[in-house]
C-alpha cells in the first residue's frame, strides 16, 4: 500500500502504525527548498511549532501545489528535493539543532500526517522519548 493510503487508513482507525512508518520510510517525498525566501536560510523548508522543527514533505507535486496555494504563493516557482522518507529522518533530522520531525501533506486537512521525533521514527539518539545514553524509551526499564 502506498503512503497516502496508509495515512488514510490510520486516520480512520484501521491502519497499522508499523505499516504506516514503513511506507513513510520507503516513500519518495518532495521537500520544498527554502531558497532564502522563507526563513532567510538556504535548505529545506520547515517551521517550528511546540519546540519541534517540522520539515514539510509531500507525496506528489499536486500536494505541494495545494500547499503553495494555501500559502497564497502558487504563482512562484517551488524548487524541491526528492528524498526517501528514511533518508529524511535518518540523515537530515540528525543535522538539526534540537528535535525535528516531518509533516506530510500539511495542506490536506484529511490527508496529512505528522511523524514526530520519537523512537521508531527518528534515530534513537534524536528521539525525544529516549533517555540520553540509555538506548531505551524514557520510562521503560
Amino acid at each position: 500500500m502506498e503512503l497516502t493510503a496508509e495515512i488514510a487508513a490510520f486516520r480512520v482507525g484501521v491502519g497499522d502504525p508499523g505499516r504506516l512508518v514503513g511506507e513513510f520510510r520507503r516513500a519518495v517525498l518532495l521537500v520544498p527548498r527554502s531558497g532564502g525566501s522563507v526563513d532567510g536560510e538556504d535548505g529545506l523548508m520547515s517551521a517550528v511549532s511546540g519546540g519541534i522543527r517540522w520539515f514539510y514533505a509531500f507525496t506528489d507535486e499536486e500536494a505541494l501545489a495545494r500547499f503553495a496555494e494555501a500559502r497564497g504563493e502558487a504563482d512562484r516557482e517551488w524548487p524541491f528535493l526528492a528524498i526517501l522518507g528514511a533518508r529524511l529522518v535518518d540523515a537530515v533530522v540528525p543535522e538539526v539543532d534540537g528535535p525535528a520531525g516531518v509533516v506530510v501533506n500539511v495542506a490536506d486537512a484529511d490527508g496529512s500526517m505528522m511523524f514526530p521525533p520519537v523512537a521508531g521514527i527518528v534515530p534513537d539518539a534524536y528521539a525525544v522519548d529516549v533517555e540520553a545514553g540509555s538506548g531505551s524509551a524514557a520510562g521503560v526499564a
